[in-house]
């Protein structure tokens, strides 16, 4: 099975991390979008208040878990209609597994964005499908082999924020020709030049969810990576189907992850803490690259800085790591990104003013 899939990106990037960690002040990696910030403390109060779990939890959440899920929806993404809803472990593992559970195979297409991230190809070539890389869907014909369409807005790693006309004409595309849209939305609450809009949004679907999912996760809202704390929203049938397949194979949140989930749906108040923090530090950096020569573009929203220098990403991802910084090369993103880097906003304040300090230097 490996052998179908690519090359694991991370992998390919360690000697230019073993370059920057050499730095005589230490490594800067804004190569991975991890949280480095404390989980907020009503969440890790929450978790350890529901840390005595003997049984088997629901696979499809507590009745809190999804009502707090639905009233996030309605109130963050403008979801007026009847959703359904269900946590999962993470966002990547629902990625990654989408399409088999969906019952997409061999003979059958699945499109994704032109530059994205290297997930979605992974879970298709598990799938035994065919992958399709387009961003226009004047591109794709009318292949009655596609089944399934994945969205990203904002896009990791561009930061590029796609317009309610453009959600309602895929989901118009889609259901001409039965095919289900997944919508990746985990940066939604990060637009920063631009203001995100989720394809559950009324303007875009008009609170009809057929044959139409959205992709959530706590990790970068809420620092919970750790956690694996995702969840989905969308058509109440398709969210059926994918409960039934995933309690036959035991992809469950943990009871007290879930009860974890709950709280940090609930407050907004860590959430725009978190942002004052990620805004500052996406100031700083922008600011450094733009000194140093570098273009940033789209990267109107989410935790990258898109950018380049006008040459091969692994020619940028050296002259980076020669200053002990590293970033995350664009060809990790697709063909036509050889030429950017994704640079994370994801690291401490120190960290990021050590990189301006030696971007500026």
């Amino acid at each position: 099975m490996s052998a179908a899939l690519p090359d694991f990106p991370w992998d390919l990037l360690e000697p230019a991390k073993a370059v920057a960690a050499a730095h005589p002040d230490g490594l800067v990696d804004l190569s991975i979008g991890t949280p480095v910030d404390p989980v907020p403390a009503l969440i890790r109060a929450a978790l350890a208040e529901a840390s005595d779990a003997p049984g088997y939890p629901l696979t499809a959440g507590t009745p809190a878990l999804r009502t707090a899920i639905a009233e996030w929806l309605a109130r963050t993404c403008g979801a007026s209609g009847k959703l359904g809803v269900l946590p999962t472990i993470g966002s990547k593992e629902l990625v990654a597994w989408l399409p088999t559970l969906l019952g997409v195979g061999p003979g059958d297409v699945v499109v994704i964005p032109q530059v994205c991230y290297p997930t979605y190809e992974v879970g298709v070539r598990l799938a035994g499908a065919e992958v399709v890389r387009a961003d226009s869907l004047t591109a794709l014909g009318p292949d009655p082999r596609v089944k399934l369409v994945w969205i990203n807005s904002p896009s990791n790693p561009t930061g590029r924020v796609l317009p309610a006309a453009h959600l309602r004409k895929v989901v118009d595309w889609a259901r001409e020709r039965g095919a289900v849209v997944v919508s990746d939305e985990c940066y939604l609450t990060l637009g920063w030049d631009e203001t995100p809009v989720s394809v559950l949004a009324d303007e875009v679907c008009g609170g009809d969810y057929t044959g139409v999912v959205s992709v959530h996760s706590l990790s970068k809202r809420s620092n919970l990576a750790g956690y694996r704390a995702g969840f989905l929203g969308g058509d109440p049938a398709l969210i059926a189907e994918l409960l039934a397949v995933r309690k036959h194979a035991g992809m469950i949140v943990p009871a007290p992850v879930q009860a974890a989930m709950v709280a940090a749906l609930g407050d907004e108040t860590h959430v725009a803490d978190q942002r004052a923090l990620y805004a500052a530090r996406r100031e700083s950096l922008r600011e450094a690259l733009l000194k140093a020569g570098f273009e940033i573009e789209h990267s109107a929203a989410g935790l990258y800085l898109w950018s380049t220098r006008g040459e091969d990403c692994w020619a940028t991802v050296d002259w980076l790591a020669q200053r002990g910084i590293l970033a995350a090369p664009g060809a990790f993103y697709g063909p036509s990104a050889a030429r950017h880097v994704r640079i994370a906003l994801t690291a401490t304040d120190e960290r990021v003013a050590a990189a301006v300090a030696r971007l500026t230097a």
